[in-house]
């Protein structure tokens, strides 16, 4: 396994760090404690989860996933070993059931918030504590257009700070990051916290993959330099980039047979590009998975890639794409396909 640093701390975690949100509607908590146990002896030491997981996102599973995780057993015997993530959820009109429909990024609800997953969590602290997404309207979630408006009302990241500065005294958290957030976020909680010396972010969690590498454009400049690397999610597009839907399959069991809401990464285009993809690992004795992955564990930008599964051969396959090099050969090969079909699913 290989490791990078968390932000300017001096926290090390896995380039791979094992995703959650299956765990609760397509894996059992015994699976979920066999992609634990198999995850951390293979050197994977980073988990990332969410209050809200599993997804799609129901009043009868949220906060399943964190349930699992804290039912198991090594989180007690070798929690010196693991770094820890989780998010608070932000505003959704669809999530009335969070928090009694008056979830926003204040301090009320961010402490709140904190506090239940730690208990669901059964650990003392968490060591990355994210926003989900922003409280404000803005383009996330697979949309590039934006609207602002005047007389939005909405917490602004300061406030939210505040809160995290609660609980980073407290010791109840002790690094916080961003997700699905944009050049402007990302900079004002950057100045916010330099200016009232406040935590400062440490991390982004945002869409990266061969087919949206739409953080190339205003953010990964402010990841490099001012050290807030990329937790980066979706790297197989939703298991697009696997290539098991090529040609209209639709694998029994698989998320985008099971659930019409998974449909950013399809599409003619995509379908087009990932075919190209697909010819460039083939034609280098790789499978799309490993091209896929590898692509994204070497962005300079990355501090870890979110790989998830619902099977052991696929946790194998995802692990073991750290171990897979790309030469300058593929790397251009993938670049023509890029600047021909560039970013179909953003």
């Amino acid at each position: 396994m290989k490791y990078n640093k968390l932000g300017n701390t001096d926290i090390d975690v896995s380039v791979i760090c094992l995703g959650t949100m299956t765990w609760g509607v397509q894996n059992t908590i015994e699976q979920a404690h066999e992609q634990l146990d198999y995850a951390l002896d293979n050197g994977v030491n980073f988990i990332d989860t969410a209050e809200m997981y599993p997804v799609p996102p129901t009043e009868e599973t949220y906060t399943k996933t964190e349930q699992f995780i804290g039912k198991w057993d090594k989180l007690k015997t070798d929690r010196d070993k693991i770094i820890l993530a989780t998010k608070v959820a932000g505003p959704a009109e669809s999530m009335s059931y969070i928090r009694g429909g008056t979830n926003r990024l204040d301090k009320k609800n961010i402490k709140a918030a904190c506090e239940a997953s730690l208990k669901r969590l059964n650990v003392d602290y968490i060591d990355l504590y994210q926003l989900h997404w922003p409280s404000r309207n803005t383009n996330f979630f697979g949309s590039l257009g934006y609207q602002h408006s005047q007389e939005e009302d909405f917490i602004h990241p300061y406030e939210s700070l505040l809160a995290l500065k609660e609980l980073k005294d407290e010791g109840k958290i002790r690094e916080f990051g961003l997700s699905n957030e944009t050049p402007w976020g990302l900079s004002t909680f950057l100045n916010e916290a330099k200016t009232h010396d406040l935590p400062r972010v440490m991390s982004v969690q945002n869409p990266y993959n061969l087919l949206n590498r739409t953080y190339e454009i205003g953010m990964a400049e402010i990841s490099i330099r001012e050290k807030v690397g990329l937790l980066a999610y979706s790297p197989l597009g939703f298991g697009v980039l696997s290539g098991k839907y090529l040609d209209g399959k639709r694998p029994e069991n698989a998320r985008l047979t099971l659930f019409d809401r998974f449909t950013r990464y399809l599409g003619d285009k995509a379908e087009k590009a990932t075919k190209s993809y697909h010819d460039i690992a083939k034609e280098h004795g790789m499978s799309l998975t490993q091209l896929s992955l590898s692509f994204v564990n070497n962005r300079n930008f990355l501090t870890s890639n979110i790989i998830g599964a619902t099977t052991m051969d696929q946790l194998k396959e995802n692990i073991d794409s750290v171990n897979v090099e790309l030469n300058q050969e593929i790397y251009e090969k993938i670049e023509r396909v890029h600047q021909e079909i560039t970013n179909p699913c953003p």
